[in-house]
C-alpha cells in the first residue's frame, strides 16, 4: 500500500470521528432543550398562578412524567401540566363538578342486604301424581252397562262409570235378610260382617237393611273429579275382585317440570316461591311453590329438574302447557352488593369506580358474587357505605387509563384473581365452520347482553361435533380480552 493511501485512510479515520462527537453534542443539546428534563423527574415548580406543578405528561403516553413543558417526544402535542392541588394520589383521578354533572355522572352506596335468589326458567305443566285414584272392582262379577268414556275426558266427582252385576252378593243379602228376620241382634250383625267381607260398601248394605231387598247390581262411580287416564272396562266384560275399571288423575293442582340451568341449580331451595306465566294466558301469571328438587340432571340439557306445584281450580293448565317461571327465595346470607350497572367488565377483570372527596375517582378491582335481582354480590374488594359511580362510570374509566391509573384491589382480590364466569344462553345453531359456530342466541343475562345472531369462535372445535344448522342448543360463552369463545354447546332437543 502506498503511503499516500494511508494518509488518506487515517484522514477519513478523523472525519468520522469528528462528525460523530458533533452527533453526540447535538443529542445532549436536544435532550436538554426539547425534550424537558431528558425524561427524568425532577422536584416539584410553581406555575404563573401560584400553582404547583408535580410534573408535566403526554395524555397519550400518561406512564412518562417531565420537569418542564414543551413538545411531546412522543406525538406533535403540548406537554400537560399535573396540579398538587388536584388533590389524590397516583391512583385516583380529579374530575371538576360542573363536567361530572355534563358527563351524567350519578353515584350509588355500597348496601350490606340478605341475598335474594333469582331463577328464570322454562317448564312444563304434568299431573300431580300424589293426586290418582284407582277405581277397582271389589268383587268378581260382570259388567252390565258403562258411561261413554274415552282417554283423557275430564268428569266430575261422582259421575256414573260402570254398573256391575255381582251373583255371590245375592247369597250373603239373602243370609243376611233371613238372619234379620229372627230378630237376633248378634246373628245379624255377623251377616253384616261377612256382607262387607264380601266387598259391599257400606251404602249398599244399609239399603238391602233398610228395603228388605236383594240388591246385587252396583254403580261405581269416580271417587273424585280428574282426568280419565286408562278406563279399563267395557260392556259385558266378566271382571275378577281388585281388577282395575279406571284410573282418574285430579287436576284441582298440577305440577310444573322446571329445567333450571346447571350453573344456577344452587339457587333453588324447597319452599321457594314461583311465578307462572303462560302464553296461553298472557297476565295471568300463576303463583305457585317449589315441592322438590329432583335428584338427577337430565342428560340431554344438562339441567336440574325441579318440581313446582300449582293450584288449578279452574281446570284451565293442562298437561303439556310451557311456562316462564320465575323462583324467587329470601332469607339468605347478607352480602355486600351494588347496582349492576356500575359494574365494568374488562373480560378478565371487574371493576367499579369508588368516588372518594373533592371529586376524586378511584377505580377498584372487585371479585364478583351472583346477581340478585337488579344487584350484583360484591365478594372482595369494596366497603360498606362506600359510595360509588352508578352511571358514567366508562368515561372515568378511560380518563383513568389515559392518565395510567391501575385500578387496585384488597389483599384478598391479589390473593385470588376474579374468576372468568360462564355465561349461559339458549340458542339455535346457524352454521357451523371448522372453529367458529353461528347462534341466533337468546339475552345473555349475567352480561346484559340482549339476543342475537352472530358467529363465535370455539374453544375446542370438537364441541361442535355430532352438530348441525337447525340444533338447539345451551350454549356457555367465557369472557376473554378477544371477546366471548364458546366452551359449552349442549343439544337440548330436535332441529327447528
Amino acid at each position: 500500500m502506498s503511503r499516500q493511501t494511508i494518509k488518506k485512510a487515517i484522514l477519513g479515520f478523523f472525519i468520522v470521528l469528528a462528525l460523530l462527537a458533533v452527533g453526540v453534542a447535538a443529542g445532549l443539546w436536544w435532550e436538554r432543550n426539547r425534550v424537558p428534563g431528558g425524561g427524568m423527574e425532577m422536584p416539584a415548580e410553581s406555575s404563573k398562578d401560584g400553582r404547583t406543578v408535580l410534573y408535566w405528561y403526554d395524555p397519550m403516553v400518561p406512564s412518562q412524567r417531565f420537569d418542564k413543558p414543551g413538545k411531546s417526544p412522543f406525538m406533535d402535542m403540548e406537554l400537560v401540566p399535573k396540579y398538587a392541588d388536584e388533590g389524590g394520589d397516583a391512583s385516583t383521578v380529579s374530575i371538576n363538578p360542573g363536567v361530572s354533572q355534563n358527563l351524567g355522572v350519578r353515584l350509588a352506596t355500597v348496601t350490606r342486604a340478605p341475598l335474594d335468589s333469582s331463577v328464570t326458567a322454562t317448564g312444563i305443566v304434568d299431573f300431580n301424581e300424589r293426586d290418582v285414584a284407582i277405581v277397582q272392582a271389589r268383587a268378581g262379577g260382570f259388567v252390565e252397562r258403562v258411561a261413554r268414556l274415552a282417554p283423557n275426558d275430564v268428569i266430575g266427582s261422582g259421575a256414573f262409570i260402570a254398573e256391575l252385576l255381582v251373583p255371590e252378593w245375592a247369597a250373603l243379602q239373602e243370609e243376611y235378610l233371613a238372619l234379620k228376620a229372627l230378630g237376633d241382634a248378634s246373628l245379624e250383625e255377623a251377616a253384616r260382617a261377612r256382607m262387607r267381607l264380601g266387598g259391599m260398601p257400606e251404602s249398599l248394605i244399609r239399603e238391602v237393611a233398610a228395603s228388605g231387598k236383594i240388591r246385587n247390581r252396583i254403580a261405581i262411580t269416580a271417587p273424585r273429579g280428574g282426568v280419565i287416564q286408562s278406563p279399563d272396562v267395557r260392556s259385558g266384560m266378566t271382571l275378577m275382585a281388585g281388577q282395575t275399571l279406571a284410573r282418574i288423575n285430579g287436576i284441582g293442582t298440577v305440577w310444573l317440570d322446571v329445567a333450571v340451568p346447571e350453573s344456577q341449580a344452587g339457587a333453588v331451595r324447597v319452599g321457594q316461591s314461583a311465578e307462572a306465566a303462560f302464553a296461553a294466558f298472557p297476565g295471568k301469571p300463576v303463583q305457585g311453590r317449589v315441592t322438590a328438587l329432583l335428584p338427577a340432571l337430565s342428560d340431554a340439557a344438562r339441567a336440574l329438574r325441579v318440581r313446582v306445584e300449582l293450584p288449578n281450580k279452574d281446570g284451565r293448565l293442562r298437561p303439556g302447557l310451557s311456562a316462564q317461571v320465575s323462583l324467587t327465595g329470601s332469607g339468605g346470607e347478607s352480602a355486600l352488593r351494588v347496582p349492576t350497572e356500575a359494574v365494568i367488565r374488562t373480560g378478565r377483570r371487574a371493576l367499579v369506580i369508588v368516588a372518594e372527596a373533592e371529586g376524586r375517582y378511584r377505580p377498584v378491582e372487585v371479585i364478583l358474587g351472583p346477581e340478585s335481582g337488579n344487584d350484583t354480590v360484591i365478594l372482595s374488594g369494596l366497603d360498606e357505605g362506600q359510595a360509588i359511580v352508578a352511571s358514567g362510570q366508562f368515561l372515568i374509566d378511560s380518563e383513568a387509563s389515559l392518565q395510567g391509573i391501575v385500578a387496585r384491589g384488597s389483599d384478598s382480590t391479589a390473593a385470588m384473581p376474579a374468576p372468568v364466569a360462564l355465561h349461559e344462553a339458549d340458542a339455535v345453531i346457524d352454521e357451523v365452520s371448522g372453529a367458529y359456530v353461528t347462534l341466533s342466541h337468546g339475552p345473555f343475562k349475567t352480561l346484559s347482553m340482549p339476543g342475537m345472531t352472530m358467529e363465535f369462535p370455539l374453544a375446542r372445535p370438537e364441541l361442535a361435533k355430532g352438530l348441525k344448522a337447525g340444533d338447539r342448543v345451551r350454549v356457555g360463552a367465557r369472557e376473554t380480552d378477544d371477546g366471548l369463545v364458546i366452551e359449552k354447546l349442549d343439544k337440548t332437543g330436535g332441529a327447528q
